[in-house]
């Protein structure tokens, strides 16, 4: 038994560092000499387990060293005061498939490659799952009044300067003491319209039912049907040649992962109540997102992207939490909120430049100073809440929360061996890999103790983020 032990914990670590070398660094000349002197001495190692019923589900290969990596269901339900969440109960899942890191061996086997392209993750579209005040006007109906809007704003704006300009001087001057004369007044009615603004914003705050942090929201939920319907449509359409069909294991290795998250984390508002639906989509971007109609997509890019099936758990854990966080609801509701109140500066810009050259200018100053200054580090916050929540999602489906900041890290390398250029962090609607990967580093005690009231198995040894470290693990290779 002992020597059963020991094998296992050779073969376990043999497989992190074959994992991180064939999917990070990309050194397979250089390792190769190391990788075949491990093998044979797995290959001895297996042997003890090959007559063992498990690896002969689902016809697994015994040299699939992805197997030790596995997914544990939490072994009993526990409820309690959570760390973060304002939920905390661990569920068991009524059904869950093993050797799922083998299913992801075999799904992905021949189709990885050592340098995908760069990640970019989409938004999830998100979906709302708690009341609030009604709005009297449609997500849709504002997407097309928009542009009528800022039309609007520019032609008062470009009106009142040629009212002014054709005023004469003794009139301009009488307009002047008028104003100075009724300033009180002035001063009230601007108050007022800000009062009004001022209810309407705090009246249409509510706290998110899971982190517990107020929320400007005044769409609902049922006003995105329209919406998502023409969307879910339109990629139905784009990707109806490249959708894998569900017998392939790569559908069902995402969709056991997906039916896992949803099992353990049931408890949480919107979660059970929301059709989740898989698809999974040959095509080479590293890519996932989740529609407000509960459509999920992944790209093979993906899955061809992860080490393992705990960096998989995690991403799906991200955008699922996009959806039930209500993230896009959030940030459609405070951008058609602030696009309104925008409207008056729009109109004072080109009341104020002398040519309409000089106003597109100043419109232009306005709208990059508000995607810079609001919409992108909005983003980035709504990114970062994403992680955290999602980190606690996979804690709770006992995944290893520990991988989750070795994917950012292992982006971060590719990116780099890639040669591409970095965008800095301020200029994108995403936080850095680097950045991502130690706010999820600091997250992850945290996870680890949810992990641990969930009554979850102990993390394996060794910790991925130990085996990852390109510092060590070049310096061993090299030597």
């Amino acid at each position: 038994m002992h020597g059963e032990n020991t094998s296992k914990g050779k073969m376990e670590i043999f497989c992190c560092l074959r994992l991180s070398s064939r999917k990070s660094f990309a050194l397979k000349s250089l390792i190769s000499s190391r990788v075949q002197a491990s093998k044979r001495i797995f290959h001895n190692s297996a042997q003890s387990f090959q007559n063992e019923a498990i690896w002969h589900r689902k016809n697994i290969n015994p040299l699939s060293c992805i197997f030790f990596n596995r997914l544990y269901i939490p072994e009993s339900t526990h409820s309690g005061k959570s760390i973060s969440l304002k939920y905390e109960v661990c569920r068991r899942p009524a059904d869950f498939l093993h050797n799922q890191n083998a299913l992801l061996s075999i799904a992905t086997n021949g189709g990885a490659n050592l340098l995908p392209n760069p990640l970019h993750i989409m938004s999830s579209r998100s979906i709302h799952t708690s009341k609030h005040l009604n709005v009297l006007i449609p997500p849709h109906l504002w997407i097309l009044l928009k542009p009528a809007q800022k039309l609007f704003a520019i032609l008062l704006g470009r009106s009142l300067r040629k009212w002014w300009r054709a005023l004469p001087a003794n009139k301009q001057e009488l307009f002047k003491e008028k104003v100075k004369k009724n300033k009180l007044r002035l001063s009230l009615s601007i108050g007022a319209v800000g009062i009004i603004f001022s209810l309407f914003y705090f009246t249409h705050l509510e706290e998110n039912p899971i982190t517990g942090r107020s929320r400007l929201l005044f769409f609902k939920n049922e006003h995105y049907e329209l919406l998502t319907n023409v969307e879910y449509e339109n990629l139905i359409e784009e990707f109806k040649d490249i959708m894998l069909p569900k017998e392939d294991l790569r559908y069902q290795l995402v969709q056991m992962i997906v039916d896992h998250l949803i099992s353990c984390n049931g408890d949480l508002p919107g979660v059970s109540k929301i059709e989740w639906v898989v698809h999974v989509v040959q095509k080479s971007d590293i890519n996932a997102f989740v529609l407000p109609n509960g459509q999920i997509f992944v790209f093979t890019g993906m899955l061809e992207a992860v080490t393992d099936v705990h960096q998989l758990s995690f991403i799906l854990g991200h955008e699922l939490a996009h959806a039930i966080l209500d993230h896009t609801a959030e940030m459609h509701s405070l951008t058609h909120f602030l696009d309104f109140l925008l409207l008056i500066s729009i109109a004072m810009i080109w009341a104020i430049c002398p040519m309409d050259s000089l106003a597109v200018f100043g419109q232009w100053i306005q709208s990059t100073l508000k995607d810079f200054v609001f919409n992108r580090p909005f983003s980035r916050s709504l990114e970062a809440e994403a992680d955290k929540v999602g980190l606690q999602l996979a804690a709770k489906a006992c995944v290893d929360v520990r991988a989750s900041s070795v994917f950012w890290k292992q982006m971060e390398i590719l990116e780099s061996l890639q040669g591409q250029a970095r965008t800095p962090e301020w200029l994108s609607t995403h936080p850095s890999h680097q950045n991502r990967a130690d706010h999820l580093d600091r997250l992850i005690p945290e996870a680890i103790k949810l992990r641990e009231k969930c009554n979850c198995p102990a993390l394996p040894f060794p910790d991925p983020r130990l085996v990852f470290d390109s510092k060590h693990f070049l310096q061993g290779t090299v030597d």
